[in-house]
């Protein structure tokens, strides 16, 4: 007589439940995440009254805040003297052809800060800067 040996299967994991979930857990962060330029920073912009700036793809955004630190493309800057800030904006500059320096610095800012960051992009011949500001009609408080 002969008897059959049983069999052992191996176990198989079924990974399509998995990527079911892992995709819903996408889909709800992808919708529950707020995409803000300077939600890290707290600037208050000076303001003017002008056309709103529409960002370009050589864009490189360099933050100045109150107290006079350096921020390239939302990465602090090591120190606060214009060697570094130099080499920051030459490290965000490769690659790039033509490069725009958008310069959004606190109201209450030192003028020697937004110096140091004329200075700095002209050590590495970046010629087209603009400053960030934001409109008249934003500052002003609501009247009663």
């Amino acid at each position: 007589m002969r008897f059959s040996k049983n069999k052992i299967s191996e176990p198989e994991i079924n990974l399509i439940p998995f990527i079911d979930v892992l995709l819903v857990i996408l889909i709800f962060l992808m919708l529950s995440t707020t995409y803000s330029k300077l939600t890290e920073l707290d600037l208050t912009l000076p303001s003017a009254n002008s056309a709103p700036h529409k960002e370009k793809n050589n864009q490189i955004n360099l933050l100045i805040t109150a107290d006079g630190k350096f921020y390239v493309r939302g990465a602090p800057v090591a120190s606060k003297d214009v060697d570094s800030l130099s080499k920051a904006l030459k490290d965000a500059s490769q690659g790039l052809d033509n490069p725009l320096i958008v310069i959004s610095a606190d109201a209450q800012t030192t003028h020697q800060s937004v110096v140091q960051a004329l200075e700095a992009a002209q050590r590495n011949s970046l010629h087209q800067i603009t400053f960030a500001t934001q409109t008249q009609s934003a500052n002003k408080a609501p009247s009663k």
